[in-house]
């Protein structure tokens, strides 16, 4: 497994983790923005929280991935190791 930090924008903690079969990617945005809206558009993983939206690009090549938020903290699971 290895680890790497893929956004240190606007100080939220983010994370990959790579696995042998699946990626997770994994962004807190704090727990006063437990309410939020995720969605994924084109390979973007768009999420709105009150008046600011954020925008994660996929890697290349990721299909269906899965996508939760729970206190804050957006999760991206892809089936495939990228």
């Amino acid at each position: 497994m290895t680890l790497d930090q893929f956004t240190p924008e606007e100080g939220q903690v983010a994370r990959r983790y790579d696995y042998d079969d699946s990626t997770v990617m994994a962004v807190d945005f704090g727990t006063e923005q437990a309410d939020a809206s995720v969605d994924v558009v084109d390979g973007t993983v768009i999420v709105v929280l009150a008046d600011d939206q954020y925008e994660i690009e996929l890697p290349a090549g990721a299909t269906n991935p899965h996508t939760f938020m729970k206190n804050g903290v957006l999760t991206v699971e892809l089936e495939e190791n990228l």
